[in-house]
């Protein structure tokens, strides 16, 4: 049986989870059909999707900021109307993100996307309990549930590149990765990122600092304690740092302006959302597409293709790269990077996954 819904709705009210954190994506007018098949007909669907912010909320210009230019995409391009979502609030308790997503599942959305993977359990256990609604996780994999679709990446392979990129541009062969919060998944990026640069140069010295441990899990939220991390990087020696901080990684680009050394995004492409003053210290963006994927997910259950279980994308499927928009700064090592991609999708290199 359902939990009471008025009893949910009065827990979350007085935990301050609603707070106006559900944002509309939608015109607000009701009347702007997208534009459905690529064939100039419009269309409009009774789908309903509802999508839940990992820590942080849109404006990381990093991860959520992904997924939201996804839930965007599926806005414009797939006639769906009714999008919606919900933002995390500052110290909200973690039984927060199992009532957002009750919650929209009870407001009749029956797609409902959760970003990150400290959704894992609160998927679990909501999930089951809707069973019409069609749930996805990104980073996370559930196999046992059928009406779960996981969305993971190969990021260690997107980092690979990343690292190969920073021994290509350093002078000093020294340089830094900043986590956020130390967790399995965050030791990817770092496995990947190690591996890229000792490809280049096996005696490059690499620092490794992580903002957070679990259960805290605001070194994706802390742009100063990112920047401060980084300078104390670029101070040791680095001159060039690779962050999978989330909205911490914007601390470390400051640093970077400021100590006139080389900085690498994560997930979006963080040239593109940088001021003009940033935008020449940044090499490249291991680029994580989310959005790819919550479209993708999106369009499938429109035309009837989705298909549940783990939907794993890579560099073979595009679904991670890396960022060529600063061509002053990639364009010297791009044809060394497009090999070193090459032999990874022809399995001529493994990349690990933990250091």
């Amino acid at each position: 049986m359902k939990r009471n819904t008025v009893a949910r709705l009065g827990a979350m009210a007085a935990a301050g989870v609603l707070a106006l954190a559900m944002t509309a994506c939608d015109s607000g007018s009701g009347t702007d059909e997208g534009t459905a098949g690529g064939d100039g007909a419009t269309a409009e669907s009774d789908i309903r999707v509802g999508l839940a912010y990992d820590i942080g909320g849109k404006g990381d210009k990093s991860f959520n900021d992904s997924a939201y230019r996804g839930l965007e995409r599926v806005k414009d391009e797939l006639g769906i109307t009714d999008a919606q979502d919900l933002e995390p609030t500052d110290g909200e308790p973690e039984s927060a993100k199992e009532e957002r997503l009750a919650l929209m599942a009870e407001e009749g959305y029956n797609v409902v996307i959760a970003v990150g993977f400290a959704y894992d359990a609160p998927v679990r256990a909501v999930a089951p309990e809707f069973p019409d609604v069609q749930f996805a996780i990104v980073d996370s994999e559930i196999e046992d549930i059928d009406n779960v679709t996981s969305l993971v990446f190969t990021e260690e392979q997107a980092s690979f590149l990343a690292g190969a990129a920073a021994a290509l541009k350093s002078e000093e062969d020294h340089i830094g990765f900043i986590g956020g919060v130390e967790t399995p998944l965050i030791k990817k990026f770092e496995a990947g990122y190690a591996a890229g640069a000792q490809e280049i140069n096996p005696d490059i010295t690499i620092e490794v600092a992580y903002l957070t441990q679990p259960p805290d899990f605001g070194g994706f939220q802390d742009p100063s304690r990112g920047e401060a991390t980084a300078e104390g990087q670029y101070d040791a020696g680095a001159d060039v740092i690779y962050h999978a901080a989330g909205a911490s990684g914007n601390g470390v680009l400051n640093a970077a302006e400021a100590k006139d050394k080389l900085f690498i995004g994560v997930d979006s492409d963080q040239y593109e959302g940088a001021s003009d003053a940033q935008k020449p210290f940044i090499v490249t963006s291991a680029l994580k597409g989310v959005d790819t994927a919550v479209f993708e997910f999106v369009s499938g259950i429109v035309d009837g293709s989705a298909e549940g279980g783990i939907q794993r994308f890579d560099l073979a499927s595009g679904g991670v790269d890396y960022a060529t928009s600063n061509s002053e700064e990639i364009s010297d090592i791009q044809g060394e990077l497009d090999a070193l991609k090459q032999q990874i999708i022809d399995g001529e290199i493994t990349v690990p996954t933990a250091p």
